[in-house]
């Protein structure tokens, strides 16, 4: 498949980035930035805007300018709501109140997204919209009501000059292969993206940088419903920490993992002392020496590394009175610290990123990773099958876990034909990647044409303009 038979006209200027005739400009960009003056030049802000992470810079820049919790907190020591960087940079979120425009991965709320979009444009970005131009990275199958309404903000509201409306598949495929220009994924022009994001996980085909849309697979799956399961289990467990997102965001973040084998890593979490390399202790915020959580001892954390693929390591010996024997003194253990708030973890950190590869489990009436993957490669011409599986990448901060593309890629296998390869990469970035891939599209001097301009939106209105982009 030649290059020339793979765009159509008006997208020829993918055609350059793919090629390789096309670079990111950064010098430019930098002036005037955190001089808090409007910029002078013409502006693509670029914005991908997820329902836990929101990310926005200039197209052509390498990595964005900001990001930021797409939300508004209140901590339990102010009647202050903070908004984005402000959030970021209160030391003590103990306790605290959240309000978030999206919900179930669609925004529920324009007003405040209206507020986190004015703190980031104006106090992160210091452009103008008005001199500036959006690319904006919604939701797949994003709903009519929820495009007017976000027409109305970035028109209406900021004043942008032009709108182009992405899906993050399609930028992922872009950003990967004009990374790849002699790879599989370049050449054919086809991909499979798995984006496992805050709110939920699709499957989907791309072909020629457009997005298969009907062969698309979706399951409500996220990071929040991760994070969700496990404050149920240490509040059932350990101690109440049904009001801490954030802090147990973190305990997600550097602890959890995928096990290689579920019922292996069960017997072993059983153990007690040394032999159980799952455990490990979580030191809570007391809000005077510390105003954030941390992990007691990182060594201690990482033991499961050691841990072989199949083989079940060998229980330890006992004593002729039945206990174990434990070959470190007794004064050398681990001590639980009685003037420190924390708790320990053990299997939690496995069975909660288990959820994506098996939902039903846990009471979910949905497929898992592995199969959705199967059956939107089925909905799709046979011809594209083996590409496919071959050139499946995953992006989304869900698929930071230790062991996530390993474990799919051994769930994988027994579905897909012998005859195919299954091949995973793993975004350099995930949680940067459909950014990245804006700002590469962006970036090219055919842009502009792309776009619906703010007098096209005020003759034509948002669902004749919207059709502009194929979603």
């Amino acid at each position: 498949m030649s290059f020339d038979d793979s765009f159509p006209p008006f997208l020829e200027s993918i055609k350059s980035l793919l090629e390789g005739k096309l670079f990111f400009v950064t010098k430019e960009r930098e002036q005037g930035r955190g001089s808090g003056k409007w910029r002078e030049m013409p502006n693509v802000v670029v914005l991908d805007n997820g329902g836990g992470l929101c990310k926005a810079g200039i197209g052509g820049d390498n990595n964005p300018t900001a990001v930021v919790p797409n939300c508004l907190g209140r901590p339990s020591a102010s009647k202050k709501w903070l908004v984005a960087d402000q959030l970021q940079a209160c030391e003590d979120l103990t306790s605290a109140t959240l309000r978030r425009p999206f919900d179930r991965g669609y925004l529920i709320n324009p007003d405040l997204q209206k507020e986190v979009w004015d703190r980031v444009f104006r106090s992160l970005l210091h452009v103008d919209p008005t001199a500036s131009s959006l690319l904006l990275v919604e939701p797949l199958f994003n709903l009519p009501s929820i495009q007017r309404s976000t027409d109305e903000i970035v028109f209406e509201d900021f004043g942008f000059r032009s709108l182009y409306v992405a899906d993050s598949p399609s930028l992922v495929h872009l950003y990967e292969a004009s990374h790849r220009p002699d790879g599989l994924l370049s050449k054919a022009q086809c991909s499979l993206v798995v984006d496992s994001g805050f709110s939920f996980t699709h499957a989907a085909p791309v072909l020629q940088n457009f997005t298969i849309n009907y062969a698309v697979k979706r399951f409500d799956l996220g990071g929040k419903a991760l994070t969700n399961y496990l404050k149920e289990l240490v509040s059932y467990r350990s101690i109440n920490v049904m009001d801490e997102t954030f802090l147990i965001d973190d305990v997600k973040e550097k602890l959890c993992f995928v096990s290689l084998n579920v019922s292996r890593d069960l017997q072993i979490a059983r153990r007690r002392g040394k032999d159980n390399l799952f455990r490990c202790t979580y030191v809570l915020p007391d809000g005077v020496t510390h105003m954030k959580g941390f992990v007691k001892d990182l060594d201690e954390a990482q033991r499961y590394l050691t841990l072989p693929d199949e083989t079940l390591p060998q229980p330890v010996e006992k004593k002729e009175d039945g206990h174990p024997e434990f070959s470190e003194k007794p004064e050398e253990r681990k001590r639980i610290d009685l003037t420190k708030t924390e708790f320990t973890l053990t299997n939690e950190r496995f069975l909660v990123p288990e959820m994506i590869f098996h939902p039903a489990d846990l009471g979910m009436n949905q497929a898992g990773l592995a199969e959705c993957i199967v059956r939107a490669v089925n909905s799709c011409h046979p011809h594209l099958h083996p590409v496919l599986y071959e050139s499946i990448i995953l992006t989304g901060g869900s698929t930071l876990f230790p062991g996530f593309a390993k474990r799919l890629e051994k769930e994988l296998r027994p579905l897909v034909p012998d005859n195919y390869q299954v091949k995973i990469t793993t975004q350099e970035d995930p949680i940067l990647g459909v950014w990245r891939g804006g700002s590469l599209l962006a970036s090219s001097p055919d842009f502009e044409e792309m776009c619906v301009t703010k007098s096209e939106y005020e003759e034509l209105g948002s669902i004749r303009c919207r059709r502009r982009f194929f979603h």
